[in-house]
């Protein structure tokens, strides 16, 4: 949560004992449960009524603070979310949303085509924030909702609260979450129930990740769905991928029900990797939030106006594993006699202000009947396409790109149903020869490996007077290990060759700045480490 009353977070801390309570529940066996309503869980991934499989990608909103702004549902929707958590209250600490308001959310969901997480914000940061409440009084609020609720499964996902336990005796939070589950089952509750973390969201003492199973378990139906919420906790790519991996491993459904991206007094989260396991691992996540935050660097929007998107808005939108690059609506729309109808394919791009690091791409509307929403940029190689950029306009800078190399580049439009285009035409740009010289220095380390694989981190630094604007970084790996993904740039692997160009959110590194690429891969028996590195044609220092 990051609400008008912000909650405290504890620093990262060393847990060593949870890889093995974790590794215990992985194998226990789950149990049988009734057949699934509407949005429901099988097999450890969330699927909707007709079994395809859903993976949210949205932004949470404060709904019980600032009712007034209902545009902001469709607002997200035209931005390309497919999900949208909504911020309410059971009146404990707030004002109660009643039962007319909740179901005029839900009626603003379905009408842009949004799944909607609905969530009690008072139970936040319980034990340790002295004005939360409990879990039993928000399960008490959903039940006075049931009229309204019942019939929505297919849209209506329920947040049992929000973070609802503190730091304060965290394991006190397993027993109350059961209870809260069986009550709304015991009252006939068919919905896909989210049940959120205790460490106000982060489970940063593994209580969560230990008890999930039997959790789980206590359920029914088998619809219940776990939700950690990632800021400065999160700070390392092993951190994050050694979580959602242990959920995905135990066949136990998660989702990133909240997470940051800018850094603060606590530490700087990173969102790069959480985005990118995310995807690579179809795990849904839910930025906080669209707008209206005390402090502003967690807006997505500023003043809730989706033409003033923050940086962290269009990272969130527009960035590399981002919500335009990646989601996709709700089939239960489409099914229902949506839209089906792709937009037209976008005009041909052209090429302008081609340097030796970036070239500027623009392209003819496509048209749609229900809106054109955005724009994904693709460099084209063959049969291969790589995402480069998503945007709402008909113009894109590429960055990262080496000095005196050949590029195909091509457009598709989104709509707002979801719908795709055709291709655009391809346009082929060559980039001017010698890309800016670098003085930098890398540091490389292995921070995971198992048998056949491992996960690795560059540091890299610029160590010149200047900042460096776009760049290119290549090694030779000594041994026989090749890259399968990597997070913070574009990697191309030939033979033991590597080769990553900048992202857009990360070309620019300032004077003795830095960028943190990180990496898993296949390895031999060996697992040596190379020993040169350039930027930009220049050699870098290692260590």
């Amino acid at each position: 949560m990051r609400s008008p009353t912000p909650a405290p977070r504890l620093a990262a801390v060393a847990a060593a004992l949870l890889g093995l309570l974790v590794s215990l529940l992985a194998f226990a066996a789950p149990a049988a449960h009734a057949a699934a309503t509407g949005l429901h869980v099988d097999n450890g991934r969330l699927l909707e009524a007709n079994g395809n499989d859903f993976v949210m990608r949205g932004v949470n909103h404060a709904h019980t603070w600032y009712p007034g702004e209902t545009q902001s549902l469709a607002d997200v929707k035209k931005l390309g979310a497919n999900t949208v958590r909504v911020v309410l209250s059971d009146g404990h600490r707030w004002t109660r949303n009643s039962a007319e308001d909740v179901a005029a959310v839900i009626a603003q969901c379905k009408a842009n085509r949004l799944i909607c997480v609905l969530e009690v914000h008072d139970t936040t940061g319980y034990g340790e924030e002295a004005a939360a409440g409990t879990l039993d009084h928000a399960a008490d609020y959903w039940i006075s909702l049931k009229e309204v609720l019942t019939g929505q499964e297919n849209y209506v996902i329920i947040n049992l609260g929000n973070e609802p336990w503190g730091n304060t005796d965290p394991a006190g939070w397993t027993e109350p979450t059961i209870a809260a589950v069986k009550k709304l089952r015991a009252a006939g509750f068919a919905h896909t129930l989210m049940v959120d973390a205790p460490n106000w969201g982060q489970d940063w003492q593994g209580v969560m990740r230990a008890n999930a199973r039997s959790v789980y378990s206590a359920d029914t139906t088998g619809n219940l769905l776990f939700s950690i919420h990632m800021y400065s906790v999160y700070d390392t790519a092993e951190e994050i991928t050694d979580y959602l991996n242990a959920f995905v491993t135990a066949k136990l459904p998660l989702v990133i029900g909240e997470f940051g991206g800018p850094p603060d007094q606590w530490g700087d989260p990173d969102e790069d990797t959480m985005m990118a396991a995310a995807e690579q691992l179809k795990l849904g996540w839910l930025a906080w939030s669209w707008s209206g935050n005390t402090d502003p660097v967690l807006d997505l929007a500023t003043d809730f106006d989706p033409a003033r998107l923050s940086s962290w808005g269009r990272r969130v939108f527009h960035g590399v594993n981002g919500i335009g690059a990646t989601a996709k609506e709700a089939t239960v729309y489409s099914s229902g006699g949506g839209d089906t109808t792709p937009p037209t394919a976008p005009g041909t791009p052209a090429a302008s202000e081609v340097t030796s690091s970036s070239v500027t791409l623009s392209w003819s509307a496509a048209t749609d009947a229900s809106g054109v929403t955005g724009y994904d940029v693709v460099r084209v190689s063959g049969s291969t396409e790589t995402p480069v950029t998503s945007t709402t306009g008909t113009s894109a800078t590429v960055t990262g790109l080496a000095p005196a190399t050949s590029y195909t580049f091509a457009v598709y439009a989104r709509d707002a149903a979801g719908n795709r285009s055709q291709r655009s035409g391809t346009v082929t740009v060559r980039t001017s020869p010698g890309g800016p010289a670098a003085s930098c220095g890398v540091a490389y380390k292995v921070t995971n490996q198992w048998p056949g694989g491992f996960q690795g981190e560059i540091v890299l630094r610029n160590t010149g007077s200047s900042a460096i604007n776009g760049w290119t970084l290549r090694w030779t790996f000594p041994d026989s290990q090749r890259i399968s993904n990597l997070w913070g740039g574009t990697a191309t692997q030939s033979g033991a060759d590597v080769t990553v160009t900048s992202l857009p959110y990360t070309a620019s590194i300032p004077a003795s700045g830095s960028v943190t690429l990180g990496f898993t891969a296949s390895k031999g028996s060996a697992n040596p480490a190379p020993s040169a590195f350039t930027l930009n044609g220049s050699a870098c220092t290692v260590g």
